[in-house]
């Protein structure tokens, strides 16, 4: 049965399913909103996973999807399903999710194909309920104000963007999990650890018009790349470069964009796009002084945003908002990523829309 909109007189009951690395940042951002929002139930295949799990929220557990879905307890049952499971499980987990009537918040990326991802729009359309797809660095402060400055026309016509992505994953990293760096399950350093990056650059300068990509496994034992560089002519004129490894000496390096304009330049950087490093306007401005305010420490390539995210979804489904991330802004991002793959298998431009 699917959950009436709004929900008004409780808190929104939300399920998590995988209980792995990202795990614990939808856990905390659950309970940052308590009162709001209520962790009911927690599901993984992984016995050991699953009860670590259970042991920390006290959430009901469960070993598979099928049995989530099928529990019975009216106060405890999930008005929304989180996926935390490997990206290629998503599109299938998803439509069954929508089946049983819950709505849908999937890590990125939504999907590894771009049809899956759009059979899972179409799926939740279909069943009446909501699908958000998790895009936390857009609500990095040092992110909005760049925005800001974009909405504003302070850079005015924006000719370069650059976003570098140089971290590092050993091959212990791939071998802890063996569906990490396998072509349905997970893709590789575009698809996986750059997504957030592919839907930054989008977000901010895009739309993208076309793409150019070269990828390459250059050191680590996996089937997808571990490095790779794609060129994108954008809608407005302006080109824009991609550039991405995982093979980074001895850690994480940069997390990086920069925006070069015809009358301002910003650049994000720092591991995860969490320090503005330069920004400099033609029209100086009082609040520029509080521009490096923005910048926080973050230990985590994952940053702070999580919180941030499930506050709107929790507003949305309350019918005080609109989903910022739905399942249709989450297909951008898809659809660019796969098409740089696609350029880079077939060795040409890639023009988007694509065609399928």
């Amino acid at each position: 049965m699917r959950s009436s909109l709004p929900i008004l007189d409780r808190p929104i009951r939300f399920a998590l399913v995988g209980c792995g690395r990202i795990s614990k940042n939808h856990i905390e951002a659950i309970a940052a909103h308590a009162g709001a929002a209520e962790l009911v139930a927690v599901c993984d295949n992984n016995p050991k996973a699953l009860a670590a799990a259970v042991a920390l929220t006290g959430a009901a557990g469960f070993s598979s999807l099928e049995a989530l879905l099928a529990a019975k307890e009216p106060d405890k049952t999930a008005d929304i399903v989180v996926l935390a499971t490997p990206s290629g499980l998503h599109p299938q987990q998803a439509m069954q999710i929508a089946a049983a009537g819950r709505h849908v918040l999937s890590e990125k990326p939504m999907a590894t194909k771009l049809d899956e991802g759009v059979a899972m729009v179409r799926a939740c359309r279909d069943a009446g309920v909501k699908l958000f797809v998790v895009k936390q660095n857009r609500l990095n402060a040092t992110v909005q104000k760049v925005r800001e400055a974009i909405q504003q026309g302070r850079f005015g016509r924006i000719f370069l963007s650059t976003v570098n992505v140089f971290w590092t994953r050993p091959q212990s990293y791939y071998d802890a999990s063996p569906w990490r760096g396998r072509w349905d399950m997970d893709g590789g350093a575009f698809m996986n650890q750059a997504s957030h990056y592919v839907d930054l650059l989008d977000w901010l300068v895009g739309p993208v018009d076309s793409v150019h990509a070269y990828t390459a496994t250059l050191d680590r034992d996996i089937e997808a790349e571990d490095t790779g560089v794609m060129s994108a002519r954008l809608r407005h004129g302006g080109l824009a470069s991609i550039n991405v490894t995982m093979l980074t000496y001895p850690q994480n390096l940069e997390g990086s964009i920069t925006i070069l304009g015809e009358k301002g330049t910003v650049k994000i950087g720092g591991t995860a796009v969490n320090k503005i490093e330069h920004w400099q306007f033609a029209d100086q401005r009082p609040e520029d002084a509080l521009a490096l305010s923005a910048s926080y420490e973050s230990g985590s390539v994952y940053g702070f945003g999580h919180p941030l995210y499930y506050d709107n979804v929790i507003k949305t489904l309350r019918g005080e908002a609109n989903a910022q991330v739905d399942g249709y802004e989450g297909l951008r991002s898809l659809e660019i990523l796969i098409a740089g793959y696609r350029s880079a298998r077939d060795g040409v431009r890639v023009g988007l829309p694509l065609v399928f």
